[in-house]
Formats: C-alpha cells, structure tokens, sequence
C-alpha cells in the first residue's frame, strides 16, 4: 500500500454517506464526524443544536492508486441534493449542510470544477460549500459505520 490521501464531505445525516462512501474501492477507512465548526470537541448534542456551526461529516482515507478523487466526489453529488440549503430530505438544519471540505490545492480545484460540471445537472442553484478542511472531530462511537452494525447498510446496485 502506498500513500493514502484524505477526503472530507458533508452530504446531510453521516450515516447514509458514510455506507455509501464504504462500498467505494480504494478506501481505505471511514469514519464519521463533525467539521467546519467553531465549538471544540463537540459532542452529537452539541452539534444537533445547530449552534456550533459544524457539519455531520465523513472522512475517507483512501489509496489514491485505486480510487481518484474525482471518483469520490462522483459518489458525494450521487449521494445527496446538492441543492437544497442545510437540508436533506427530513433532516435539517446547517449541521446537514452540502459541504467538501479539501485538503490539497488539487482538491480545491477538483471540488470547484466538478461542482461547475454538476450545476448544469440541476436546475436550482447548487448550494454546496468548498471549504478547507478544518478539525476533524470523530462522532462518538455508536454513530460509526451506524447503518452497518445494524445490517442495514447493503449495496442497492441490482
């Protein structure tokens, strides 16, 4: 195994994303978290009262041999609405907000111009913020791989 690269991404509640993200080849490890904030170590409450200014949020490491991050921001647009403004779906508030949080220069200029790419895509205005990565605070432990320890998360792909 070589070098591994980090991806950070908010897509609304972790859970989902982070399955989604799980199936993808090449990544290495995911864990789930809150970033973008300004409250430190911020607890699942913390966050759900919407005034620490974090996002819910998956980290990946993954081999950037086998997966690119094209790829990964491929699967990020196909896992939510980009559109609509700190929600997604019945989840809401700015913690569930479209977020890619980079962390190289190159990364920045994916997100941008893929996010470009994606708007003509949709009709509504693509919400989605590019931001630099910041702290990365993992979620507590029962909210990791959530979906899988309760043998929900299965591929949908028929």
């Amino acid at each position: 195994m070589g070098y591994m690269e980090k991806a950070t991404f908010g897509a609304g509640c972790f859970w989902g994303v982070e399955a989604a993200f799980r199936q993808v080849k090449g990544i290495v490890s995911t864990a789930v978290g809150y970033s973008g904030g300004h409250f430190p170590n911020p607890t699942y409450k913390d966050v759900c009262t919407g005034k620490t200014g974090h996002a819910e949020v998956v980290q990946v490491e993954y081999d950037p041999a086998t997966v690119s991050y094209e790829d990964l921001l491929k699967v990020f647009w196909e896992n939510h609405d980009p559109t609509t403004l700190n929600r997604q779906g019945p989840d809401v508030g700015a913690q569930y907000r479209s977020a890619i949080f980079f962390h190289t220069p190159q990364q920045e200029a994916a997100a941008k111009s893929s996010k470009e790419k994606m708007q003509a895509a949709y009709k509504n205005k693509i919400v989605t913020e590019i931001t630099a990565a910041s702290e990365f605070y993992p979620a507590e432990d029962y909210h990791q791989q959530y979906l899988e320890k309760r043998g929900l998360a299965h591929c949908s792909i028929p």
